[in-house]
């Protein structure tokens, strides 16, 4: 049996070229592109607009490529955690934050993990397999609320700068006018520190928003919770997070989840405050600061609520923005770094 490769997560260029093997006529790639992205059909029987001369010959070859997640989990205030199937033994999760106006969908990158950082679940299940921009696009396309999204966040499972060229094609595919052209403006890309990659980042041209997971303000707490940190220390990250601003103009956003006795002491507040004006002057930053979420399996605990407000009171009295995020999905394990997939387990 021959296996179909999926059009989905193909550009308009190599959709063209598609149909041009095929002897199709040339404006059947937009006809193709239109039902993908605008229409998001699952099936190219439902292509009505093509001749059934041309949907056999593409159905001998190929197939849409979306998949309908297999389980949804829904929190009682309004979250929603999707499970999707990757290839037959694999899973990852997409959570979907609905916030008045705004629809956010949280999207996985890989099945695991390679950082392991100890506060977070995903990379406690070790690394399985990159996902292909079809299997990230298709978190998106099957999203029963995808006509509602106003923005795309890459921060679920997996680190997405370690599947560079997967995620470029999904960027480009998702900001495309010819595909799903939701605005680069409307996402926002989590990375635990590669170095390297944030600089060819900067190159892409996507005017999106970097998040730069950071949670400590010296190497010897960071390397602690962060292995990431061995291979780029603090001084190195924040450099090329200069850089990727002074190329970009985009805002640079600090993710810093707050860990009872680890760092979140007033004392770190204004280190922390101390570290980004030192590297940042005054080009605008955001410290997103993150409650730390519950973890069965790993040892770190929350501070109280005045804990975390003295940290935020602390930051913006030295005048570094800093917001506390709301904590979303708590009774479906949703929020950051609780995602895992518990079903390959039963499989």
């Amino acid at each position: 049996m021959i296996q179909k490769q999926p059009l989905l997560g193909l550009t308009l260029p190599e959709l063209q070229e598609i149909v041009k093997q095929l002897s199709m006529p040339a404006f059947t790639a937009k006809q193709i592109a239109s039902w993908l992205y605008d229409k998001k059909v699952k099936s190219i029987d439902e292509m009505t607009n093509l001749s059934l001369k041309h949907r056999s010959l593409l159905n001998e070859i190929y197939e849409v490529g979306a998949h309908a997640p297999v389980e949804a989990m829904r929190s009682i205030d309004g979250t929603i955690k999707y499970l999707y199937q990757v290839g037959e033994n694999h899973f990852v999760e997409a959570v979907y934050i609905p916030d008045g106006e705004r629809a956010t969908l949280c999207v996985s990158s890989q099945v695991g993990c390679k950082m392991n950082c100890k506060f977070c679940m995903t990379g406690k299940q070790g690394f399985a397999i990159n996902l292909s921009a079809n299997q990230i696009l298709n978190q998106i396309i099957s999203l029963p609320e995808c006509n509602q999204l106003t923005n795309v966040v890459m921060m679920g499972m997996g680190e997405p700068l370690d599947n560079y060229d997967n995620v470029m094609r999904f960027l480009e595919i998702v900001g495309s006018r010819d595909s799903l052209n939701i605005g680069y403006r409307h996402i926002s890309l989590s990375t635990c520190g590669l170095v390297d990659k944030i600089d060819r980042l900067a190159n892409e041209n996507y005017p999106i928003t970097l998040s730069i997971s950071l949670h400590a303000c010296c190497d010897e707490d960071r390397s602690r919770i962060m292995p990431i940190n061995n291979a780029w220390n603090i001084d190195k990250l924040l450099d090329a997070c200069k850089r990727y601003f002074d190329k970009t103009g985009r805002r640079i956003s600090f993710e810093y989840t707050l860990i009872s006795g680890e760092n979140d002491s007033v004392e770190q507040a204004k280190k922390l405050a101390h570290l980004i004006k030192k590297y940042f002057g005054s080009r605008p930053v955001h410290v997103n600061l993150i409650p730390l979420n519950h973890v069965d399996e790993r040892q770190f605990s929350a501070g109280s609520r005045e804990d975390v407000k003295r940290f935020c009171d602390t930051l913006n009295a030295l005048h570094v923005n800093a917001t506390v995020r709301r904590r979303l999905g708590p009774d479906i394990d949703a929020s950051c770094g609780q995602l895992r997939h518990k079903a390959s387990a039963n499989k």
